[in-house]
């Protein structure tokens, strides 16, 4: 029954062209291996370089937005503090082109704050997205970010079609934030 369980799980995945899925909690270290084996496998299968790296920058950035911005962490300390974000990304093959699906719960409170971010980046063509990139890059930060706030312009600019995302409310508190990127 296992066995059968979880051949079904990978017998769905590989139906949806999934090459690469994981899900749980994410540091840094976890971030780098990943992106490590990531790369690997896309060269033995002989992906153009820039592909490679656009592929690469879209995975990265959205792996460090599950890591500053979930909503669900846990932490502690050993010899060290740790925190660990939970989240999970997917990438696959859709139409001729690789697709990096991440997603994570998100509070609330910044579900419009976001939207409206997401919103934007969708409404502009790839020079506006340049254009923007660049102003952003000059701006000081907003106080209280974990971030330069480019990360999502980082994204839809190394995207060859306009980002999708969604929102489904978990609760009262959290909503689960699911964004995608096809290059």
């Amino acid at each position: 029954m296992l066995a059968q369980q979880y051949a079904g799980i990978k017998r769905d995945l590989d139906e949806k062209g999934i090459i690469f899925s994981f899900s749980g909690y994410l540091s840094e270290g976890i971030l780098y291996s990943l992106g490590e084996a990531l790369r690997e496998k896309m060269t033995l299968e002989d992906t153009d370089g820039p592909t490679v790296r656009r592929v690469f920058a879209v995975f990265v950035e959205q792996m460090q937005n599950i890591i500053r911005y979930s909503a669900e962490k846990v932490t502690g300390a050993r010899e060290k503090p740790v925190e660990l974000s939970a989240g999970m990304v997917t990438i696959g093959m859709e139409g001729g082109k690789v697709f990096i699906v991440c997603g994570n719960t998100v509070y609330n409170d910044d579900v419009p704050r976001l939207r409206e971010r997401l919103e934007y980046l969708k409404g502009l063509d790839k020079d506006a997205i340049k254009t923007y990139y660049r102003e952003q890059l000059r701006e000081t930060p907003e106080e209280g970010a974990r971030g330069a706030n480019i990360g999502l312009i980082e994204i839809a600019r190394r995207a060859s079609e306009p980002i999708e995302y969604d929102f489904l409310e978990m609760d009262e508190g959290k909503s689960f934030f699911c964004l995608k990127a096809r290059i």
